[in-house]
């Protein structure tokens, strides 16, 4: 929060524009096309790291599928997560979310401008609605989001369990399933510094359907777990 303070003050010259920007577009998004709203988050997203003296470094971008849909399932460390997978991922994406904590200041907007998916977590119907959308629109060409450890707390680069019901939308659609490794991305937004840091997020080989056809929702859970774990050992970062 500190920082987040930090990078509001930083951009105080700009941030009437941006803020009217974003609200004017996320109001009427059928006059924008999703390519120039997904810029206009990433601009916006740049101004953050910049003025937060936040680095973030890329692997594995050559990993990701050049065609059509697919879903990304990162372990959830913080408020930086989103912002960091958005910043590096060049096709645009959107993510699904805890429906609660989707209208604070700027989440909002972003929601909208990139139609992200606002999950009620205690819904069980409403959340059947939504997995079916995600199929439906992954089936598309579309990429997603989701954090299959749900919320974060003190997650750091620790991972929790990983919940099988968040795979039923990539298997039922039959798209590969590409893990994200995140390291350090806790330390923008969710710890008390407002210093210089670095952090990485790195994108795995997918999983393709084939591979997965025989496992059941846990069992590619636990797989997608073990092969970020592996990928944190590789870094230097012991579970």
């Amino acid at each position: 929060m500190l920082r987040f303070i930090y990078v509001i003050l930083k951009n105080l010259f700009r941030a009437p524009y941006l803020i009217y920007r974003l609200k004017k577009m996320a109001k009427n998004p059928e006059n924008y096309s999703l390519k120039m709203r997904y810029l206009m988050v990433r601009k916006t997203f740049r101004y953050v790291k910049n003025s937060g003296h936040i680095k973030t470094e890329y692997y594995g971008v050559d990993n990701l599928p050049k065609e059509g849909g697919y879903m990304m399932f990162p372990n959830h460390q913080g408020k930086y997560d989103v912002l960091a997978i958005v910043s590096g991922h060049d096709e645009p994406c959107s993510f699904v979310m805890d429906k609660k904590k989707s209208y604070m200041f700027l989440v909002n907007e972003i929601v909208d401008l990139l139609d992200a998916k606002r999950m009620e977590i205690d819904n069980v119907r409403q959340a059947l609605t939504v997995i079916n959308e995600l199929i439906e629109d992954v089936k598309e060409g579309k990429k997603y989001i989701i954090f299959p450890e749900g919320g974060y707390t003190i997650n750091h680069n620790t991972l929790q369990e990983f919940k099988p019901g968040s795979f039923k939308s990539a298997t039922k659609a039959k798209v590969p399933v590409v893990p994200v490794c995140l390291i350090d991305t806790y330390k923008p937004f969710n710890s008390l510094s407002i210093g210089p840091v670095t952090n990485k997020v790195i994108f795995l080989k997918p999983i393709m359907p084939e591979e997965y056809a025989d496992m059941n929702t846990q069992q590619l859970a636990e797989e997608v777990k073990t092969r970020i774990i592996d990928t944190m050992w590789e870094y230097g970062v012991d579970q």
